[in-house]
């Protein structure tokens, strides 16, 4: 077993090159002014942070990063504690048709995202949704998947805490929030890591509903310095690099969790 674990490490270091060279790449490439962007070097020759004090103090960067933060924050703190709400809900009350609303809602999770967009897209005109904030968070307030989850977590609570808090007087949500919810923070944490990157990085959706520049996104406002005969490279890889910032802050905070919620995910329930 012994002369496998070099092979092993070795087809880990290359696989963990293989996705680091991508970032490596992007940050090189921020560092480099407009007359390198095509040299083959991977490093710049002259690297200078021209391009952060660019794209931070002459561009529309810093209100597309704050839109995007204000998305994705809003839609993981409304994810966490409703998909929670209805996942305890599943999991610890006993009522007719339980079975069939849990079925119904994962049916949701094959509807494929393209199909809901023009629902979506009409919904949010009759609301004067169009072009806001709002319009752009409202379709992942709650998702089909964190219900999933969140059930699955709740079904391994022992029914005799929750017994006990009600004898002891505890109304139904205080309950849920003083003595369940505490007891499955690695989903909540790996809930928190998948709702905030996906709507950090979500693109078709701003896309179509937003038609200010101000209120775009990262993702929608990067794409936009992508032009039909010139593309500003240097900005756009200057751009990600400052947006995966928060991404890398999201899993360092919660990262002690992730594992163990992805893990246990599967043997819940």
């Amino acid at each position: 077993m012994r002369s496998r674990h070099p092979v092993a490490w070795i087809l880990l270091l290359l696989g963990g090159l293989t996705m680091v060279m991508p970032f490596v790449f992007m940050l090189a490439t921020s560092l480099k002014d407009n007359s390198e962007i095509y040299d083959l070097a991977l490093l710049p020759k002259s690297p200078t942070l021209d391009n952060y004090i660019a794209i931070l103090s002459t561009s529309r960067f810093p209100r597309w990063f704050a839109v995007s933060a204000i998305v994705a924050t809003a839609t993981t703190v409304s994810v966490l504690f409703f998909d929670s709400l209805v996942g305890y809900t599943l999991a610890k009350f006993r009522f007719r048709g339980r079975g069939l609303v849990f079925v119904l809602i994962l049916s949701t999770l094959m509807i494929p995202t393209e199909m809901l967009v023009i629902p979506w897209y009409v919904m949010a005109k009759s609301m004067g949704w169009l072009d806001t904030v709002w319009g752009i968070m409202f379709p992942g307030m709650v998702t089909g998947f964190g219900v999933f989850l969140m059930r699955q977590f709740f079904t391994g609570v022992p029914d005799e805490l929750i017994d006990a808090a009600r004898v002891d007087g505890l109304n139904e949500f205080g309950i849920f929030w003083r003595v369940a919810l505490p007891l499955v923070t690695p989903a909540l944490s790996a809930l928190a890591i998948f709702t905030f990157l996906g709507n950090w990085t979500a693109f078709l959706w701003p896309l179509i509903v937003t038609t200010s520049p101000n209120l775009y996104t990262v993702p929608v406002g990067l794409a936009s310095l992508s032009g039909e005969f010139q593309t500003d490279w240097e900005m756009i890889m200057t751009g990600a690099s400052i947006a995966v910032l928060p991404t890398l802050v999201v899993f360092m905070v919660l990262q002690r969790n992730i594992i163990t919620g992805i893990m246990m995910t599967g043997l819940k329930g």
